[in-house]
């Protein structure tokens, strides 16, 4: 057989003489079949009886509690789940693939290949963490997600944003103050230059950057509606983009058959994005009732995140480190206006230059169980994120339903070694308890014992 499994510890992959690309493509033809599995569908808060999964090639082909015959052809493998628990691919709806693991000095220094490195280093990681896709929220995301994507090296599907867009002064512009002004046509900013962040101010000026992004090949695109914690020069409470602007890049967005999505803390930078037709709010932890209400009212989506406590925070400076705080004190009241108003909310993690809080990424869907049951925060991370990546329209890279176990669903699948709906620290022990991690129909890891 061309795949073998070659582990190191627990974590395994498939492996063979040639390329990686070549056994990407060689797996995709498989037939699998999971015997003797309990099903968490993504979407029902409970258990099936004991089943089976037939999947052909990339696409989850049949679910019977009857007998699946086995096609004894070469390509097929047959694994045998023993009663354990298959449930669908975690997703990470915030998540800065190129942004986890550099320090802030190395990703804007000149070694551009190491951080690329780094970045392909912990898109494997992700995925061995059970997260099979991720949808990128700003940064130069695309040779990765190509690379991914032709099977160069394991990683997550990516979802990719491109440049964040900001404004002048805005979350995002990371120029310190003796590189302004910019002259007319200047040389761009090393933020900008790397891919990272587009300045824009103006209607025409926030077009055309919208319009890079999405020409660059963008499955959304992102703007700073408001300040952010490691701004250096924008507040929290300091809205940005003008309605015009917010407007322009909605419109480009939605040329291109899309949706824009905000960054945005604060009351007033949500609702002037709402006005302006954003589609998704990013974060929302300083939000009032009145515009959780609006949010609700409006179905517009809220993408946030359980932040409950300072984690990377000491990177920062401690005026950064004071936002922080607010937006960590504002979660509880973001979840419970998301309860009250039943507004459509997908989980992300939005971790940023700290390898040692990624390895812990599951762990924020168990504190999601501050606020929901176990049944409904693993909803959130799998069926309900699913449906926000299907916004991108024609504009999705992977077209097909994601975040669920169902006949005609992509075949993004994890076993668990027990019961994730009674015990949903499971997904925090991903080394142990995930047994198997199939992404596009393909075996990343197997550690079923024989």
């Amino acid at each position: 057989m061309l795949r073998t499994l070659i582990c190191a510890g627990v974590t395994c992959l498939a492996y063979a003489s040639q390329p990686f690309n070549a056994v990407w493509a060689q797996e995709r033809s498989l037939i699998t079949i999971f015997e003797n599995v309990r099903i968490f569908d993504g979407e029902n808060p409970s258990l099936s009886a004991p089943s089976n999964v037939l999947i052909r090639g990339n696409i989850i082909e049949r679910i019977t509690t009857d007998q699946i015959p086995a096609d004894r052809r070469a390509d097929t493998q047959i694994i045998r789940g023993g009663g354990r628990v298959l449930m669908p691919g975690l997703s990470d709806m915030h998540w800065h693939a190129m942004l986890v693991r550099p320090t802030p000095a190395q990703l804007i220094s000149n070694d551009v290949g190491y951080t690329t490195l780094l970045a392909g280093a912990e898109a494997t990681a992700t995925l061995m963490r059970g997260f099979t896709t991720v949808r990128d929220m700003g940064g130069p995301v695309f040779s990765l997600k190509r690379a991914i994507d032709e099977g160069i090296l394991p990683g997550p599907r990516i979802y990719p944003s491109g440049a964040v867009i900001t404004i002048t002064g805005g979350h995002g512009d990371f120029r310190e103050l003796y590189d302004l002004p910019r002259t007319p046509g200047g040389p761009l900013s090393r933020a900008e230059d790397l891919g990272g962040t587009a300045i824009a101010d103006g209607p025409d000026e926030v077009r055309k950057r919208a319009r890079e992004q999405l020409m660059q090949g963008a499955s959304q695109i992102k703007l700073t509606a408001g300040g952010g914690v490691a701004s250096p020069f924008s507040p929290l409470d300091v809205v940005t983009f003008t309605d015009a602007e917010l407007k322009a890049a909605v419109e480009a967005a939605t040329n291109w058959g899309t949706y824009v999505a905000t960054h945005a803390y604060t009351s007033a930078s949500i609702q002037r994005s709402i006005a302006a037709g954003v589609k998704v709010i990013e974060h929302g932890h300083l939000m009032d009732e009145a515009t959780a209400q609006l949010m609700a009212e409006k179905g517009v989506w809220l993408s946030t995140q359980p932040f409950t406590d300072l984690g990377g925070a000491a990177v920062l400076p401690p005026a950064q480190q004071q936002q922080m705080m607010q937006v960590v004190n504002g979660t509880n009241q973001v979840y419970s206006f998301v309860k009250k108003y039943k507004i459509k909310t997908a989980f992300g993690t939005d971790i940023l230059f700290s390898e040692a809080l990624a390895q812990h990424q599951g762990q924020e869907i168990v504190d999601l169980t501050r606020w929901f049951t176990p049944a409904e925060a693993l909803t959130m991370a799998t069926s309900t994120n699913g449906e926000l990546l299907a916004l991108s329209g024609p504009r999705n890279p992977y077209p097909g339903k994601l975040g669920v176990i169902e006949q005609g669903a992509l075949a993004d699948v994890l076993l668990v070694d027990g019961d994730p709906l009674n015990d949903i620290r499971l997904v925090a022990d991903p080394t142990n308890k995930f047994l198997v991690i199939m992404k596009d129909g393909v075996v990343y890891k197997n550690i079923v014992p024989k």
